[in-house]
Order: structure tokens, then C-alpha cells, then sequence
């Protein structure tokens, strides 16, 4: 079973594995993000012919959504030959919950300038297994493999990968399945027993410097609580090849 099954061009129906971890009646995130990404890409596919890739999805978390069918739009902002802004809208009803704003860029050689400044991170063989669910609730955190090396409250190093297709009989990306599962790094570096405080994000976005590639998505995470309600979880993420990028979200913090 996918995350989601295509009702038609623009509507989709979620599955059992969308379902929350701080309420199994409403969707986790995670996998909207990547349906957004497919989306955009195949809005770009109909448009243009010439290669364009993602260098940035900025995401606004607008309201839960419940575990029923939602409508999916995509909007050329600013257009361009080089450089496209894309918005994606992601919809129950007549309510807007997720809106993303997605910088593409036409690829180019740099290789000879290539280089990172990011700390290396041990692969997925390196960890041990780790169970999400011994936490978190819902279909999502169920649907994920991990292995993780925990540095303490709010700070974790960690893998994740998925069997559960994104959406049913139809091919994706590997930065649209690798997309949803960026929400996740709000719950592997965990400061604070998620049945005392709450710390939903808000919003996420994340920079890349180039596609991910193969199964595993590999994060070094940092949460950190304001002294005022304001929280931030900040990630580097990486494939087997090397580094991708960061992740940023954006918390409120409730206890």
C-alpha cells in the first residue's frame, strides 16, 4: 500500500500509512511534502522539455488535515529560462493546509568548484536499529525504517528509509519520495517526552545542492526550545553519496 492513491488529475486519497503522530485522525505532513514535489515535477514535465532542478521547497504548514481525500494545484510564479519559482497548493475542501513555494534552477557544470563545509556522517551499516513507534503514533512513523546514534536530548544522528511507495502505480522521483520524509527529522532528536510538551512544526524548508539519490536519507539533527514557546529543529542531510543540504523547521512549543 502507497501513501497515496490518485482519485484523479488533481485529487488524491490518503492511506492508512499518512496517518499522525499527535493525531492519528489527522494527516502527518510528511508525505504531503513529497506529493507536492511530484506535483511540481510533473507540472514541469508538461511545461518544458529542458532539464530544471529543485534547489529549494519552502513549505507553510497552514491547518491539520483529516484522513480524507485532498485537492493538489500548481501555479508557475515567476517563470523564467534559467530560475522558476513554483507555488503548490495542498487542499481539503475549500481549506488551503500545506502551501509550497519551490525554487528550480537550470543545472550546470561546476565540478571543478564543487566542495562542503558539512561535518561527514556515519553511514546506515554504522548504526543500530531504532524503533520510531516506541514514541510516536500514527502510520507515518510506522511506515519508516531508522538507525540512529542518539546524542542526548535534541541532538541525533540518524538514517531513515521507506518501502511504502509514495503514490500507488505510479513512478515518482527519488527527490519527491525522499521529499516525504523530511518531517520526520522533527521527531528522531527528541528533547522533550512528546506526552509532556508538544512541538509541531510549522513550517519546514530545505536547500539542496544537489538530487538525492538511492534508499537512505541520512540526518544530523539538532532541536532546539526557546526560552519564550519558540523552538527549532535544524538538520544536514545527506545521502550514501555525501551531503544534500539543510532542513530547518520551525517549532511551537507547548507544554
Amino acid at each position: 500500500m502507497a501513501y497515496f492513491e490518485r482519485l484523479g488529475t488533481a485529487r488524491f486519497r490518503p492511506t492508512e500509512h499518512v496517518s499522525g503522530a499527535w493525531d492519528e485522525a489527522m494527516q502527518h505532513i510528511g508525505p504531503a511534502l513529497g506529493l507536492l514535489v511530484h506535483a511540481v515535477e510533473v507540472d514541469l514535465a508538461a511545461r518544458r522539455d529542458d532539464p530544471m532542478i529543485i534547489s529549494r521547497l519552502s513549505y507553510e504548514l497552514l491547518g491539520l488535515v483529516p484522513m480524507e481525500a485532498v485537492e493538489v494545484g500548481v501555479e508557475v510564479i515567476r517563470p523564467g529560462r534559467t530560475i522558476e519559482l513554483v507555488e503548490a497548493t495542498y487542499a481539503h475542501g475549500d481549506r488551503t493546509g500545506i502551501r509550497l513555494r519551490a525554487w528550480l534552477q537550470q543545472p550546470r557544470d561546476t565540478v571543478a568548484v564543487a566542495g562542503d563545509g558539512f561535518d561527514p556522517m556515519p553511514g546506515p551499516a554504522e548504526m543500530a536499529p531504532w524503533d520510531p513507534t516506541t514514541v510516536w503514533g500514527g502510520g507515518y512513523l510506522a511506515s519508516a525504517v531508522v538507525r540512529r546514534i542518539s546524542g542526548g536530548p535534541g541532538r541525533s544522528r540518524y538514517w531513515v528509509r521507506t518501502d511504502v511507495p509514495l503514490l500507488a502505480d505510479e513512478e515518482v522521483s527519488t527527490t519527491a519520495r525522499m521529499a516525504a520524509l523530511f518531517d520526520i527529522a522533527n521527531g528522531m532528536a527528541i528533547r522533550a517526552d512528546p506526552a509532556e510538551v508538544h512541538y509541531p512544526n510549522i513550517d519546514l524548508s530545505a536547500h539542496l545542492v544537489r538530487p538525492p539519490q538511492g534508499e537512505w536519507l541520512g540526518y544530523d539533527t539538532r532541536v532546539t526550545f526557546g526560552p519564550g514557546g519558540l523552538g527549532l529543529t535544524a538538520s544536514v542531510i545527506h545521502d550514501e553519496s555525501g551531503p544534500l543540504g539543510t532542513i530547518a523547521q520551525s517549532l511551537t512549543v507547548r507544554p
